[in-house]
């Protein structure tokens, strides 16, 4: 065998033991991505770093944007020419960041206590997960008509880029009834932004006080579906360890809607119940009025007698003037 033939062999078989490491990485990380698809009904573990907009610590989650090539992004960075918060932030995590506090603020160091409150200055500053200098790494980093996911106060939000500004697609209860509204735009970080078309044209909503209204049940609802799927995922989980390997796509995906029918059924069975109570404690409120209409009706029987008596004082009148004349 000559030596180009012995390389050529080489070349093909290193290839191919790449190729097999590839693919076993592929379904290892499909595998765990499969583990958690059923958390989307309650909430990803997703921790920021406050280092990049692309920065994230690594966690099975994030397999998930990985596996479909999702960009996700946040804004929750630190301004790198404000030292002293870069010192005591570092390279932490935000769940780092808030360990790292309560370990300074216990410390004898002085110069730890400092470096803690400073830490937690920037949480308490910044408690709308973004900064004027993320929101610039982020203009920056976002493609032009990129579409992506923003995360933000434990909410994922669909966002794209349209002429150099960023657009959040906007999904709260209180547009339902607002067909033309569709994207909202990102350029503060008070939540403030202009409502638009699907056009990118300023479109805005018809009844603003409705629209808040809408908003702040929809915080009310998600709050509590999270809350009744966590808690009913708890005492009633997937064992995903007794599907069978063998299971198709369509089956699982026909377990998990059965599963999700069930819950979301449940919930709007607790709803339900809740009115029901209120419905019967208005009633309860309104009860003390039967009281009042009994006492009415004690009136009505007194009516008659007093009118016996104005009609017996007629005739005495009567009489008298008749003797009168």
């Amino acid at each position: 065998m000559s030596r180009h033939t012995r390389d050529r062999l080489v070349t093909v078989s290193s290839g191919v033991l790449s190729s097999l490491s590839w693919w076993t990485d592929l379904l290892q990380n499909m595998s765990d991505a499969m583990a958690i698809l059923h958390k989307l009904q309650t909430g990803l573990d997703v921790n920021v770093k406050f280092t990049g907009v692309r920065v994230f610590e690594y966690t099975p989650e994030c397999i998930v944007f990985d596996l479909l090539d999702i960009p996700l992004y946040h804004g929750w960075l630190v301004d790198p020419q404000i030292a002293d918060i870069v010192k005591a932030v570092g390279n932490c995590s935000y769940n780092q960041l808030v360990e790292k506090i309560i370990s300074c603020k216990q410390s004898d160091n002085s110069e730890l206590v400092s470096e803690g409150f400073v830490a937690e200055q920037f949480l308490n500053n910044t408690a709308t997960q973004l900064t004027y200098h993320g929101l610039c790494e982020l203009t920056s980093a976002v493609q032009e008509g990129e579409l992506c996911v923003f995360f933000r106060n434990n909410h994922f939000s669909t966002m794209t880029k349209y002429k150099g500004q960023l657009y959040l697609l906007v999904t709260d209860q209180g547009f339902l009834t607002e067909e033309k509204v569709v994207w909202e735009s990102l350029h503060n970080v008070d939540g403030d932004g202009n409502f638009c078309d699907s056009e990118f044209h300023l479109r805005p909503p018809s009844d603003p006080e409705t629209v808040y209204r809408g908003q702040q049940d929809q915080i009310d609802q998600d709050y509590l579906m999270a809350l009744s799927l966590q808690q009913e995922q708890q005492s009633q989980e997937i064992n995903w360890e007794e599907i069978p390997e063998g299971i198709s796509d369509l089956e699982l995906a026909k377990k998990l809607q059965e599963e999700e029918d069930r819950r979301a059924s449940q919930y709007y069975q607790e709803q339900e119940q809740a009115a029901a109570a209120q419905v019967q404690q208005v009633q309860g409120a309104a009860s003390p009025a039967s009281g009042r209409q009994s006492g009415s009706s004690e009136r009505k029987r007194k009516e008659p007698r007093e009118k016996e008596k104005e009609k017996e004082k007629e005739k005495e009148k009567e009489k008298n003037s008749c003797v009168i004349l």
